[in-house]
């Protein structure tokens, strides 16, 4: 299984939005993840589904990857909202057995899932940047998926485009 782990794109500053969930993505964060997802499909990656938070950057986020045609499926997931369980996803991922998969989400919590899905812990030393990509392979998801991921991409925006 192949699991990209993507953060949102540049959102509206906090102090602007009188709640962080309805915070959306601004002109230059739809642009930049624009940018991001044509070159994703450049390079023909695709996705079976998009799980994405429900915040609304997140959505925003998820939206254009599959506006871009990276998958033609998309579907909101409460686990990816910031302090997600992975467990959650680990049990959806049992159901649905997914081949290639997006997760949109926040950070430090991407970060720190891509860390439990390689290293079994949480070292709080991976972090992504606004619209970048964790590509994680799991060689048996029929075994145990926690530290057993091998990382094979870690990018910011700035080397996609």
């Amino acid at each position: 299984m192949e699991v990209y782990l993507i953060r949102h794109g540049i959102a509206a500053e906090r102090e602007t939005y009188p709640d962080d969930h309805s915070r959306p993505l601004v002109p230059k964060g739809r642009e930049k993840t624009t940018q991001i997802a044509k070159r994703l499909a450049s390079l023909g990656v695709q996705f079976e589904i998009i799980l994405t938070s429900p915040l609304v950057r997140a959505q925003e986020t998820a939206a254009i990857l599959l506006q871009t045609g990276l998958s033609d499926r998309l579907e909101e997931f409460s686990a990816l909202a910031p302090s997600g369980d992975i467990s959650l996803w680990l049990d959806w991922c049992q159901e649905h057995q997914p081949q290639k998969i997006a997760l949109v989400g926040h950070q430090p919590d991407l970060g720190n899932w891509s860390e439990m899905l390689i290293w079994g812990e949480i070292k709080e030393k991976i972090r992504l940047k606004k619209a970048g990509i964790i590509g994680i392979e799991i060689p048996d998801p029929n075994h145990s998926i926690i530290g057993n991921g091998q990382l094979f991409l870690l990018t910011s925006p700035k080397w996609l485009l």
